[in-house]
């Protein structure tokens, strides 16, 4: 009976040694998509950034032009002092909305969530808790009669 028990307890250890394993390497395959999926998002943030500045003097240019134009046109009207202040307005009113449209869309963007949805799916599999098979407390003899058997 001795050597039974020995072999029970050595598949035991070698399946808490195969569970530690394999936990192991889920924790540091979360780890590497973690760091893959971070390189990709800076990567793609980092050439918006690029694609911004490389356009923001034509940008800025070409708004400093149509600005003097509308206030020369708008001059003749209502003088140049109440241009200006027409001109300026509009511009305060256009940044505002185009700095809340950036602002909202930084805020929504969704960084590493491949990363979080995985590590759901892998706490949920590992807190799922499954009924264990029921263990009699005694041995069963089947080829004994049973009991109440006439």
């Amino acid at each position: 009976m001795n050597l039974g028990t020995e072999q029970t307890d050595r598949g035991i250890s070698a399946l808490v040694g195969r569970m530690a394993d394999s936990f192991s390497r889920l924790v540091s395959q979360h780890i590497t998509l973690a760091r893959m999926e971070l390189a990709e998002d800076a990567k793609a943030m980092g050439l918006d950034a690029a694609r911004i500045i490389a356009f923001v003097p034509f940008l800025l240019v070409g708004y400093v032009f149509l600005c003097g134009a509308l206030s020369v046109v708008l001059g003749a009207w209502m003088g140049y002092a109440g241009a200006l202040a027409v001109v300026g307005g509009l511009n305060l009113v256009g940044g505002g909305i185009g700095i809340w449209h950036a602002v909202a869309r930084l805020q929504n963007r969704q960084v590493m969530d491949d990363t979080s949805d995985e590590i759901s799916r892998s706490v949920a599999a590992l807190t799922t808790v499954s009924a264990p098979a029921a263990v009699p407390s005694q041995p069963r003899n089947v080829l004994k009669e049973p009991s109440n058997a006439q």
